[in-house]
């Protein structure tokens, strides 16, 4: 059968079409800035493709201490947080998604509760202090350690799992946590790469945590000296800065490649997860 092509069909591709000029061209123009020669820079002749072709301000941002630092803290606290997350939500998420559980509607109520109301800043801040986490790794790790969202979605997850799989884990003696570990956790791959890749996406893009709860600079993400580089023009002074000899960098040049080489890494990661991803971000969609 042949395909009909419609109007509506066209006027769909056209958006998307427009949505994804909108979203690349951002990458794309700070791209060719960050490649380009200052005094292209300067004259605004750059568009879309570098002129005068150097990497001038990638050797200036990756030799930049503040950028290495904040690298290592940021990937120290992806590893250690979503891997954090993930235990605590899907330990959650595999609890509330039992009916036999004593309490289970009560349970539940009180963690959607938690998706419309919050304590606040000022309360938060408190309990955090008063546990002695400022200043540490665990400030940018456990306050925001769980989604309500995500573990609902979770939940959703392992309430369609087969019964069948449990039953055959407690005829082999298994106990309810071994099943979680040695069942359920295996056969969970496409929700827990989804899940992962949101938690891991998101403490890479958090910088409110890290203003609220560290006071040392060394223990700074990335995000935060973005922030610093890109805000409050933390760079240099001036319009231009002098670089060995006669090489000068603009400001803009050097803001733009710091965004670039802070985005593209947690960019790199969802091919590899595509094939989870997929089918993660559909549990639920389908009702029967």
């Amino acid at each position: 059968m042949k395909t009909r092509i419609g109007l509506a069909d066209i006027l769909i591709v056209l958006l998307l079409l427009g949505v994804v000029a909108a979203t690349l061209y951002p990458f794309i123009y700070m791209a060719a800035v960050s490649l380009s020669d200052s005094t292209h820079i300067l004259k605004g002749d750059v568009t879309l493709w570098p002129k005068g072709f150097n990497l001038d301000t990638y050797k200036v941002v990756l030799h930049d201490p503040r950028i290495s630092t904040a690298y290592l803290n940021t990937i120290q606290y992806v590893l250690v947080g979503t891997l954090v997350s993930l235990i605590i939500t899907a330990a959650g998420a595999f609890a509330i998604s039992k009916k036999e559980l004593p309490h289970h509607k009560l349970f539940t109520l009180l963690i959607v509760f938690t998706m419309f109301f919050s304590g606040g800043m000022i309360p938060t801040f408190l309990v955090v202090k008063s546990y002695g986490l400022v200043d540490s790794l665990w400030s940018m790790v456990l306050p925001t350690a769980v989604s309500t969202w995500n573990l609902i979605v979770m939940r959703t997850f392992f309430a369609a799992m087969p019964k069948e799989v449990e039953e055959s884990g407690k005829i082999d003696g298994l106990t309810d946590i071994g099943i979680f570990f040695r069942l359920v956790l295996p056969l969970s791959k496409a929700v827990l790469a989804t899940i992962g890749l949101f938690y891991a996406v998101g403490i890479w893009n958090n910088f409110y945590s890290a203003l609220l709860y560290l006071r040392n600079q060394d223990l700074f993400p990335l995000q935060v000296v973005l922030r610093n580089i890109v805000l409050q023009g933390q760079v240099n002074s001036a319009n231009v800065t002098a670089v060995g000899g006669d090489t000068l960098l603009v400001d803009d040049a050097l803001k733009f490649t710091t965004i670039l080489v802070s985005t593209v890494p947690i960019l790199l990661v969802y091919p590899f997860l595509q094939k989870y991803f997929v089918k993660g971000v559909m549990i639920g969609s389908v009702k029967g």
